[in-house]
């Protein structure tokens, strides 16, 4: 399979078929959802959800930044940053306060590498730092979609992590940080307990 097969095969939208059944999968599975249709209608369906002075942590995501949030959070809303409190500090003395503050907040926002057709989310990361807090340490979790995101199986989520999402990161890391990326830990979730966790899927393709 070419790198332009591969690109296609991972980014592109689904029909509204696919959209309904995976949403009322979502939500079957303890998820609420917001169907958006563009980039500004997905910052204020996030916004929304989130009342003044609450602790938000902006997890690295490309979807984050194409969308406004992480800005929108961080730069003069009327929100405590986690993200501003936690890179305050000195990692190689100060870890564990780092960890705590990104990983308790009020509201863990970032996004995930794939949707399945069934309501599981699939999340691949590096160092793991975003994990614990989706997984269990956030109060609320506010999960970004790109539909492009959506895709049939586990075994297609995997596939969509190492051979679309791991490149274009990798890319992004080098730029960035000097440094390639990995995938060293993903985080599958398959149920949660009803209004912890919050899916806003725009139908576009957003991030990686």
């Amino acid at each position: 399979m070419s790198s332009t097969d591969t690109a296609d095969r991972f980014t592109t939208l689904p029909d509204e078929q696919t959209l309904a059944t995976t949403i009322v999968a979502l939500e079957e599975h303890g998820f609420s959802v917001d169907l958006v249709d563009d980039l500004p209608a997905a910052q204020a369906a996030v916004l929304a959800r989130i009342p003044n002075g609450a602790s938000v942590m902006t997890n690295t995501s490309v979807t984050l930044d194409e969308t406004g949030i992480a800005d929108a959070i961080n730069h003069g809303g009327p929100y405590d940053s986690a993200r501003h409190k936690m890179l305050a500090l000195d990692f190689e003395t100060q870890a564990q306060e780092m960890k705590a503050i990104g990983g308790q907040p009020d509201y863990a926002l970032g996004s995930v590498h794939a949707i399945t057709r069934d309501g599981t989310l699939i999340i691949a990361s590096a160092s793991g730092s975003q994990l614990a807090s989706y997984a269990w340490g956030a109060a609320n979790v506010i999960f970004v979609v790109g539909a492009q995101k959506l895709v049939p199986s586990v075994d297609a989520a995997r596939e969509r992590i190492y051979q679309h999402s791991l490149v274009l990161e990798d890319a992004r890391a080098q730029a960035a940080y000097g440094q390639h990326s990995a995938v060293a830990k993903i985080l599958e979730i398959h149920q949660e307990f009803p209004g912890r966790i919050h899916v806003v899927l725009i139908r576009l393709s957003v991030g990686f």
